[in-house]
């Protein structure tokens, strides 16, 4: 990716949150702030499903809404399909 889509990326990042935590479950979303992790429930408010916010081997926190295997250690997550569609994949 070029220059400009890594800056609008930060940007978006500063306004909504470092990182991601989404259901196993029905995939809903919420993006957290390093110095508000504890505040990201651990079930989800929709479904009562499990929230990841972080990979259960390496314990790194996710940047996509989309992360079907972690970015870091390459653990599968959950499953690259949600409701028969593919999740799409950065």
């Amino acid at each position: 990716m070029g220059k400009a889509s890594d800056w609008l990326r930060e940007e978006r990042r500063k306004v909504l949150g470092d990182w991601v935590a989404f259901c196993v479950g029905c995939g809903a979303a919420r993006r957290w702030f390093d110095d508000f992790e504890a505040e990201v429930p651990e079930e989800c408010p929709q479904c009562g499903g499990k929230m990841l916010r972080r990979c259960p081997s390496c314990n790194a926190p996710f940047s996509s809404t989309f992360t079907v295997d972690c970015e870091s250690c390459g653990t599968r997550l959950r499953e690259p399909e949600l409701f028969g569609t593919k999740i799409r994949r950065p």
